[in-house]
């Protein structure tokens, strides 16, 4: 009997160092190195490789996935250090059929000092250097105040502020037929950024 009860708990103790082993395995998967913007196509010099033990409740991209990742867009802004998933990654362009991208150069004074994200609905306003924004009321009198005119758009990205200029790039999407005046009008850098509220149309 004495035996036996040693036979049973040695037993029982190599099984716990096996189960023990078996969760604490761990597998290569992809992680961040470098910032990545939403909408950017991923480098092979964005991603590393980093051993973790794998949770259930995670689904990180295996390391073994990389030729399949590289040359995909990020579907959100991916930060350095973080564990790369399968809903960050897309085949998807941010610019859909119908719409063009047109970057706008923005100081502090033209655009909300909140946090702008890509997927921001926004409205891109036309503020002439001249202060011109009256047209022609009823009865063809001219002089009346008026809304000034406006494009809704997209946020796709928001670069980096300047240093030397404190003037940041926002990319936006735009309906396509208004692409060419919107560039043209960012160009004379009279425009200013308006943010939706959520839901807003």
């Amino acid at each position: 009997m004495y035996a036996l009860a040693v036979a049973l708990i040695a037993a029982g103790g190599g099984g716990g160092l096996l189960a023990f082993q078996a969760t604490g395995e761990r597998s290569p998967v992809l992680a961040v190195a470098h910032e990545v913007q939403a909408g950017d196509v991923i480098q092979d010099s964005d991603l590393i490789e980093a051993s973790v033990s794998l949770d259930p409740a995670l689904k990180p991209i295996l390391a073994s996935q990389r030729d399949q990742v590289v040359g995909k867009r990020a579907a959100v802004a991916l930060v350095p250090g973080a564990l790369l998933s399968k809903g960050q990654v897309t085949t998807r362009t941010l610019v859909k059929a119908g719409e063009r991208l047109v970057g706008i150069g923005l100081k502090q004074t033209q655009m909300p000092a909140t946090r702008l994200s890509p997927g921001d609905k926004v409205l891109v306003v036309s503020t002439p250097s001249d202060g011109s924004q009256a047209t022609t009321g009823e009865g063809g009198e001219s002089g009346e105040e008026s809304t000034p005119k406006s494009i809704e758009a997209r946020v796709v990205r928001v670069g980096e502020k300047q240093q030397n200029t404190s003037e940041q790039v926002v990319d936006v999407a735009v309906p396509a037929q208004y692409g060419p005046a919107l560039a043209a009008q960012a160009a004379t850098g009279d425009v200013a950024l308006v943010v939706d509220a959520p839901g807003g149309a």
